[in-house]
């Protein structure tokens, strides 16, 4: 029977789920990954770990300076080393400023960044290729560069021509704060920020006449073949991607980096295989980073605490001629009520790489500084910071004037501070001690607004009765390959043994990709799609509707005949393609996953240092697919919110431009050391606006309140306000009591 494309748009709600037709009992279980096996023996291979034989290894050649021309290169001594194949500096197609991209011709390049890309060095081994990587001589002509956002204030662009997100405005924010009775209004700043992913971005690419494979770590596999494509100036028919497998990526891997497009230049020049892995060290310059932010927040209140205006003013940094903005503000726009609102974002171009998404982008630190100021504004008018929260909950999208899909934001206060024991909290500053730690407790509200891009899958019953779905989509450890597993074994009524899962290949229909957290929602529709449109066929076969026709077990029963799915195929497979779009529902309604976060803190009185004790999250993300993995994708993002909020930092030298913090041991994450027992709780509902399947995003929720509840527990602990983060331990000390 030929392939069929059951297609929705959601432009209403949802009547019935998907999923609550099935009977097999496998949605919601906090099952195992049913790829854990393959890691766990190292079977799951990533695309660095693919083998090739034949294959030669490649180093990536960056720049030493931070803005300013190449004069010249001498690569003949690098060529004469032992084991060089090639050195390759003056490609055509060669990026000419570091990212991929439509290639430009590229002789004397300028020098946008330091450790920017500027050839590749191919060597028979990888310790060949690394010691003649230091013979290249490069000439450089350095020119004055701009490297630090406030010696660089004075030209500051207030409306950039293209941002993620439009300025924001409703009302008069200005007289607004001036008819309040209380104002608040500081200024926070956060630092840069790394996705430091614990697999390296690496490539891998095969030639086979005009036609390239590329094994790579990508996030977003779609979007990777049209730049992939455009920059080696092929037609994507001759492109095919393959990345099954990926460890981690927290956006850093959206885009594609200068090592696959360096990979096929090589391998297409020398005639064999090649693999490039991009080092520790270099991956500060090569893969982009969050910008550093300075963020003033106003808040202008009644006596009694009801929200009259809210501002949120965002400058960020990004490199010239860059269209990512990071969206500061985006998580403020309807999270409290207030007539008069004005979210803006400003920035200043550096010459630094360029600044792109990475795990939360806006969120992750407008969250930080707004619930922040949100404790001290609480703080100011002498009210819980919960019941500050709940006075200005609004009724519907206050920016907007639409109504919220679902949103259970005062369950999740109400929850979390049971569970917590928010009761036993003392408002009063530095009064609970043990020992010479200072002890203290906080919270915050999270949200992060929900997405539906467009997807496809395809899925396809076997003779056998056995389920195969295939979709470019990728997993970055998430848990794609069990919670797709999951939604079409309990639609075609299949154990989880007899359905396999095939990701990461563009030669399958194209997904939405990993990002954004709008991963599981728009796979997981696709496959409930496609799968729908099979039930469709199986209940003719057995001269029933697909609401008499149950599946389970690998039987289909309906009208109290009972058939193997095996015996019903009848020697034919069935083949179905499913495709998810976002329609009206996209506008008509605010839609976005929230959260309640508890943090437990002491600061030691005698040197500063801060040490969480306990973390603790409610959240309400719709329908949850695996209760494991979604709690995986919780206290994984909470772990990031406390680094973000006591350890991250990526320093750039003011002189060069050049990241100093750029391994892991200067660049510092929270370690086993520094992350307590953390408990992650969910309202399992459904949301019907959202998607057939009724899911919101996890992954990039959990991470915005985490760190705004642990700068609010340090208050609480010490009475200590730092506004600048990360909160180390000497933005602490000279604040600190007497112990």
């Amino acid at each position: 029977m030929s392939e069929v494309d059951n297609r929705l748009v959601m432009d209403q709600p949802v009547e019935r789920n998907l999923l609550d037709r099935g009977k097999q009992g496998v949605v919601g279980k906090g099952l195992d990954r049913v790829d854990g096996p393959l890691k766990v023996t190292g079977r799951a291979r990533y695309s660095y770990e693919e083998p090739v034989e034949n294959v030669a290894y490649g180093i990536v050649l960056t720049s030493e300076i931070g803005h300013g021309r190449i004069a010249g290169i001498d690569a003949e001594t690098a060529r004469a080393a032992p084991g060089v194949i090639a050195v390759i500096v003056d490609h055509p197609l060669l990026p000419s400023d570091g990212a991929s991209g439509t290639a430009l011709p590229r002789t004397l390049p300028q020098i946008e960044n330091y450790g920017q890309a500027i050839g590749i060095l191919v060597a028979e081994t990888l310790e060949a290729a690394r010691s003649a990587a230091h013979l290249v001589r490069v000439e450089y002509r350095p020119e004055p560069g701009r490297f630090d956002m406030m010696a660089h204030i004075d030209e500051l662009e207030h409306e950039p021509p293209t941002r993620l997100v439009p300025d924001q405005h409703k009302g008069d924010l200005d007289a607004a704060l001036a008819e309040s009775a209380i104002v608040f209004d500081a200024t926070y700043t956060t630092p840069f920020h790394l996705p430091v992913a614990l697999e390296p971005h690496a490539a891998i690419a095969i030639w086979t006449g005009d036609k390239v494979e590329i094994h790579s770590s990508l996030q977003l596999l779609k979007g990777s073949l049209a730049a992939i494509s455009a920059s080696l100036q092929l037609d994507p028919a001759n492109v095919r991607i393959l990345s099954p497998y990926i460890g981690g990526g927290f956006g850093g891997k959206t885009g594609v980096g200068p090592e696959t497009v360096l990979a096929a230049i090589a391998a297409r020049e020398i005639g064999r295989p090649v693999k490039v892995a991009v080092t520790r060290r270099q991956t500060a310059h090569l893969v982009h980073h969050r910008c550093d932010t300075r963020q003033r927040i106003r808040i202008g209140c009644t006596a009694d605490g009801n929200i009259l205006a809210i501002g949120h003013e965002s400058i960020v940094t990004q490199k010239k001629d860059r269209i990512f903005i990071e969206p500061v503000s985006i998580g403020s726009f309807g999270l409290y009520a207030g007539d008069a609102r004005r979210f803006t974002q400003s920035v200043v171009r550096l010459d630094l790489p360029q600044a792109s998404a990475v795990r939360a982008p806006g969120e992750a630190v407008g969250m930080l500084t707004l619930e922040t100021a949100m404790d001290e504004l609480a703080e100011q008018l002498g009210l819980d910071p919960i019941e500050f929260r709940k006075r200005n909950e609004p009724a519907q999208n206050p920016l907007r004037g639409v109504p919220f899909s679902t949103r259970r934001l005062i369950e999740c206060y109400d929850e979390g501070a049971r569970r917590f024991g928010w009761d036993q909290r003392n408002p009063v500053p530095g009064e609970t001690r043990d020992g010479e730690w200072l002890v203290g407790m906080g919270m915050a509200a999270a949200v992060r607004n929900n997405l539906l891009v467009e997807s496809q899958a395809r899925v396809r019953l076997t003779p056998e009765g056995r389920a195969i779905v295939e979709t470019d989509m990728t997993d970055i450890g998430t848990g794609t390959y069990t919670i797709l597993a999951q939604i079409a074994g309990e639609m075609l009524g299949l154990p989880l043994d007899r359905v396999e899962i095939r990701l990461g290949d563009t030669d399958f229909p194209h997904a939405a990709g990993s990002g954004g957290s709008f991963g599981a929602a728009a796979s997981g529709s696709s496959v409930a799609l496609a799968c729908e449109e099979i039930i469709g066929r199986l209940a003719a076969l057995m001269d029933a509707t697909p609401e008499q026709l149950t599946l389970q077990d690998g039987i289909a029963t309906a009208r109290n005949r009972r058939k193997p799915l095996a015996e019903l195929l009848d020697g034919k497979a069935m083949e179905a393609l499913g495709t998810i779009q976002q329609g009206k529902n996209g506008q008509a309604f605010s839609q976005a996953s929230y959260g309640a976060q508890f943090a437990e803190v002491a600061v030691n009185g005698v040197t500063g240092e801060t040490r969480v004790r306990r973390l603790l999250g409610v959240f309400d993300c719709g329908r949850i697919l695996n209760a494991k993995t979604a709690r995986s994708q919780a206290v994984g993002g909470m772990i990031w919110g406390l680094s973000y909020a006591l350890h991250e930092e990526a320093v750039v030298d003011t002189r060069s431009g050049a990241f100093v913090t750029r391994d892991l041991a200067e660049y510092h994450v929270a370690a086993n050391a520094d992350v307590p027992q953390i408990e992650a709780y969910f309202l399992d509902a459904t949301d019907p606006y959202a998607n057939p399947l009724g899911v919101k995003g996890i992954g990039e929720l959990t991470v915005g309140g985490t760190g705004a509840a642990i700068a609010n527990a340090i208050y609480n602990a010490c009475g200590v306000r730092a506004r600048e983060f990360p909160l180390t331990l000497d933005r602490l000390l000279q604040g600190l009591p007497p112990v």
